[in-house]
Parts: C-alpha cells; sequence; structure tokens
C-alpha cells in the first residue's frame, strides 16, 4: 500500500502553526516550519475512524472503552517489545498537562527537578510555574553529537526529587541509548529520585526500537511513562494522551492529582483515533518514517551542496532537526532576524530551549518534499543576498 505525503492546505482550520505564525513572527509571508505538528494528512485508518464516529450526531461525555487499553498494550507490545498491563494505564488529556501534575504530585514548592537542556520549553516552564526549582543537567555538543554530563546530572540528583526525562530528546534528535538510560536509572533510584519521561516522540526512531524507561526492571517501580499518538499520527489537536505507571502507589498519587484537576472527561474523537492509529496504523507509520528520513537527508545535502554555513544536528528520532547555525557569525537575534524576515522562514529560536540553544534554530521537516525544496531555497537566496 501507498501513501500519500503530500502537504495538506490547512487555510482556514485555526491551525496554530499558521495562524498564530502571524503573531508569533509578526508578518504573514513566510513559510511556518516550527510548532511540532505536521503539514500531512493522518492515516486514513484514523481518517475513516474520525468520520464513522462524526457520523453520529451525538457527542456527548465519552469513557474509555476496553478496547483503547487492549490497543495501548498491544501496541507496546508490538513496537516497543514491553508487556504492559492494562491496569498501568491512566487516560490523560495530554502530555504537558501530565507532567504538571506529576510535579505537583511527587514534589513540594521548592524542591530540585531535573531537566536536561536544550529542551522543550514546558519543561522548564512547568518546574517554574509549580514554584519548584530548576537543576539544569546542560547536554554536551561535541563534534556535533549531544551526550549526558553524568557527573553533572549525579550531583543534582543528590538535591532532586523528580527527574523530567525527555526520550527521544526535542529537539537534539537524541534517541537515548540503552547504557545511557541505564545509567540514568541507576542515579535515579540510588538517590529516590522518581523519573517522570517524556516519550510523545518514540514511534519515531530511525535506527533502532525505541526503548521505554519503564522496560528496564530497575525503573519500572521508579517512573510515570508519558505518551500519545499525538505527534506519530499528527492528531494533537484531539487532546488524548495517556500515562503508564506501573508501581501502584505511584498511579494512586498521580490519579488523585489529575482528578483534582477536573480534566477526567474522555475526548470521543480522540479515543477513535488512538484505537484506529494502534490497530491499524503500522503500515502508514513506517511509511512516513521513511518519507521523513528522506526530508532530513535532503535538507543535509542541500545545506553541505550549497555551501551554507549550517550544520543538521543528525536527527536519530522525531521530524525535528537541530540546525547549529553558530557558523553564520550571528547574534541570536540577528539570527532569528535573518530567518524571519530575510529568508521568510518561521522556525524555532533554538535559545527558547535554553541558553545552549544560543546559535541553534528547530526546523520541523513533517510537510512535503516540495514545501522543503521551497523553504531550502528561500534560505540559500537570503544567505547569498545577506547585506
Amino acid at each position: 500500500m501507498t501513501f500519500d505525503f503530500e502537504a495538506v492546505d490547512r487555510s482556514g482550520t485555526y491551525t496554530t502553526k499558521y495562524e498564530d505564525a502571524v503573531l508569533k513572527f509578526g508578518t504573514d509571508d513566510l513559510l511556518p516550519l516550527w510548532v511540532a505538528d505536521m503539514d500531512l494528512a493522518s492515516p486514513p485508518c484514523v481518517q475513516e475512524a474520525l468520520q464513522k464516529r462524526a457520523a453520529h450526531p451525538v457527542y456527548g461525555y465519552t469513557v474509555y472503552p476496553p478496547r483503547y487499553f487492549e490497543a495501548i498494550v498491544a501496541w507496546y507490545a508490538r513496537r516497543y517489545g514491553w508487556q504492559i498491563e492494562k491496569e498501568w494505564i491512566v487516560p490523560c488529556y495530554g502530555v504537558v498537562p501530565s507532567m504538571n501534575f506529576a510535579i505537583e504530585a511527587f514534589s513540594k514548592k521548592g524542591e530540585g527537578i531535573i531537566v536536561q537542556t536544550p529542551i522543550y520549553p514546558p519543561f522548564v516552564s512547568s518546574v517554574k510555574h509549580r514554584k519548584r526549582k530548576v537543576l539544569e543537567n546542560a547536554l554536551r555538543y561535541r563534534n556535533g553529537h549531544y551526550e549526558i554530563d553524568f557527573d553533572d546530572f549525579e550531583a543534582k540528583a543528590k538535591e532532586a526529587s523528580l527527574f523530567l526525562l525527555c526520550s527521544p530528546h526535542n529537539p537534539t534528535g537524541r534517541a537515548w541509548s540503552d547504557a545511557e538510560l541505564e545509567r540514568l536509572i541507576a542515579i535515579c533510584v540510588q538517590n529516590d529520585v522518581l523519573i517522570i519521561a517524556d516519550e510523545i516522540h518514540a514511534d519515531i526512531v530511525y535506527e533502532k526500537v525505541h526503548c521505554s524507561i519503564g522496560s528496564f526492571e530497575a525503573a519500572l517501580q521508579h517512573c510515570v511513562v508519558l505518551h500519545a499518538p499525538s505527534k506519530t499520527f499528527n492528531v494533537a489537536g484531539l487532546n488524548t494522551s495517556f500515562a503508564v505507571i506501573p508501581n501502584d502507589s505511584v498511579r494512586r498519587a498521580y490519579r488523585l492529582e489529575q482528578d483534582r484537576s477536573g480534566i477526567t472527561n474522555g475526548n470521543p474523537f480522540g479515543i477513535e483515533a488512538l484505537m484506529a492509529a494502534y490497530e491499524a496504523g503500522d503500515a502508514w507509520l513506517e511509511a512516513l518514517k521513511a518519507h521523513l528520513s528522506g526530508n532530513m537527508a535532503f535538507v543535509r545535502e542541500y545545506l553541505d551542496t550549497h555551501n551554507l554555513p549550517i550544520v543538521p544536528v543528525k536527527s536519530e528520532a522525531t521530524f525535528l532537526m537541530w540546525l547549529d547555525c553558530s557558523s553564520m557569525a550571528f547574534s541570536q537575534k540577528a539570527l532569528v532576524d535573518f530567518f524571519v524576515y530575510k529568508a521568510k522562514l518561521g522556525l524555532n529560536d533554538g535559545e527558547s530551549f535554553g541558553e545552549n540553544g544560543r546559535g541553534f534554530m528547530r526546523l520541523n521537516v513533517g510537510t512535503s518534499r516540495k514545501v522543503l525544496e521551497q523553504a531550502m531555497s528561500r534560505l540559500s537566496r537570503a544567505w547569498k543576498e545577506r547585506g
């Protein structure tokens, strides 16, 4: 079976990526390649399931049926080789809200929480909004590759109650090795640090199988795994995610905090999308990964052959490319202005991911090759015409 990965016209759908671009960048004549959703249609199995559900004229309060839990269990077994139990699954509204619930449930004001920068901005903002202390374990950037500073991590763990793990990592695209995860787990367990793992990009890993932090025996009772079909199948607007929490007492504490929020009802369309995607989306996902990998290869080759002073960090996962623009010799403000006002491209400012994101920009390649060709052409022309 073949699938169409052409960019879809999203005008008139109130999409953040396009409608908010005008407010974010201050101009309406750029290509938006920023916020992490794709311009590609969701798989046919999801579209069909949603159309069938929409044909029923009542969209009321909705429970999570047994099929919902069974689909998640089967997906984890099939895709990650981890046999989870239905009882471990807690349906949620979204990964970021769940992260906030976990911070509230498992730490107190003023306590330290480890984050690994550069990092998806809600990791830091969630800690700050909850009046906890950010313990920054800055990743080391060496020879175009990011590594964990384990000595610093171990020192920070001695004053932390939680570790917010991003696996795979956004924005660097790292898919952490088993050895790296095992070492992180050992340090956390030794220091009684609970691991809250955002694994929302787990399905888009290119050269290996994603290894969930919870699948390690040593971490099983010391973690909360947060996941969703939203990035993988481009259904982020349906606000449907879940937590996998093997430890009974940890799960009860998490549920209590989530229940206190009042966000407990299921989204009827999100439920249908998850079940359809996890039951019938494998072939589409493999085709998507090939398309995204090809897009990344195209960008790398274009930057190289056109002698642009931009070095893309190798993306082992996600549909996001982390671009090292330090050789362009711009200040961060000038770098952002160059992309927005000269190249007419809307990328994420690297500094928004932390101070060690300075000199970088984040590019979303979840679109068609035609759009990326246009984007690279704009970038090349702007560099040649810089004055």
